[in-house]
């Protein structure tokens, strides 16, 4: 098991293309741990608007009496892929890892199945 910052500064080196990762509180949007970013990504911003994102597709899925659960929300834009991974540990309901990705220089699958590594590692 990893801390939040060890995890985060692994998703950082370990997935090829990464611009930034956050773990967020989607009951408050706030980033309880970010690594990366820029300028042009501010992780606290993409942090909040990205619990927007998922409180509206658990609320669709709720009025849709769709029984499941959200594995990841992908957002792809011209130049990246935004990718959402809500925790499903014990300690981690309400919670989600946000990646950001340079769209030229990753592999989407392979992102997914660090992500999913990650997550497995992350002590919270």
């Amino acid at each position: 098991m990893a801390s939040t910052d060890a995890t985060l500064k692994d998703a950082m080196t370990s997935i090829e293309g990464v611009l930034g990762v956050a773990l967020v509180d989607y009951t408050s949007g706030m980033a309880l741990g970010i690594a990366g970013g820029s300028k042009e990504l501010d992780l606290n911003v993409a942090a909040a608007g990205n619990t927007d994102v998922v409180r509206s597709k658990l609320r669709t899925m709720e009025l849709l009496g769709l029984k499941d659960e959200i594995e990841d929300i992908l957002i792809t834009l011209g130049g990246q892929y935004h990718l959402i991974r809500l925790l499903k540990s014990r300690g981690g309901k309400g919670l989600f890892l946000y990646l950001a990705l340079d769209n030229q220089r990753s592999n989407l699958a392979m992102a997914r199945h660090q992500l999913k590594r990650i997550e497995n590692d992350l002590e919270i």
